[in-house]
């Protein structure tokens, strides 16, 4: 019995979250309230409470599930030893970006992140969360570039950090872009070339290796 009470509270929990990123991209992170996101869980303010503190702690839960789902399939592809390091990262690359389409729940809690919130007052604590995680991030992806340096597909003299940090600018850039206008950027049919371009602009004798 306490099994599946641990589940449904497990579930409820969900449900909230899911409701929030709803009512978030909807209303906004400013102007939305517990009690819509209450609704539109079909659950109590006292349920609300019993999984979270109050709005921002719910906000933080998101942005954490978006990253965790994130570190999770990094390192699962980092243990593959793909003899083609910087390969490997590009067709991890094309997943991540369209799976931003393929993926709901993700697509909404990105629209939250990058147009539905003012990162200022208490939201301002989102941005330490982002900058601890982005250096987690940043340590991930100088694993992919230091394997790609020692066999000769990269050059030495560029530091991993600096190619980590081009790499996740370029990365974020492009979902900013397609959830901004998703219209205009074709993420499903574009994400292929637009990381082919920018792989093939850090290969060391690429003509060669590929």
């Amino acid at each position: 019995m306490a099994r599946k009470t641990k589940q449904d509270a497990e579930k409820t929990r969900e449900d909230i979250l899911e409701a929030a990123s709803h009512v978030f991209v909807e209303k906004g992170v400013s102007s939305a309230s517990l009690e819509e996101i209450a609704e539109r869980a079909k659950v109590t303010r006292g349920a609300i409470y019993w999984h979270f503190k109050n709005k921002l702690d719910i906000f933080l839960a998101l942005h954490e599930k978006l990253n965790v789902s994130f570190a999770e399939l990094v390192l699962q592809d980092l243990e593959h030893d793909h003899c083609d390091p910087l390969k490997q990262l590009e067709e991890l690359s094309i997943r991540l970006l369209t799976d931003i389409e393929l993926n709901q729940e993700k697509k909404r809690i990105l629209t939250i992140l990058f147009l539905k919130c003012d990162y200022s007052g208490e939201l301002e604590a989102l941005l330490q969360a982002y900058r601890t995680k982005r250096k987690r991030n940043l340590k991930l992806f100088d694993e992919y570039f230091e394997r790609a340096k020692q066999r000769g597909y990269i050059s030495k003299e560029v530091p991993s950090r600096i190619l980590s940090s081009s790499y996740l600018c370029y990365l974020s850039g492009i979902a900013f872009e397609y959830i901004r206008a998703p219209k205009i950027l074709n993420i499903r049919k574009d994400a292929a070339p637009l990381m082919k371009h920018y792989f093939s602009g850090i290969r060391k004798n690429r003509a060669s290796v590929e």
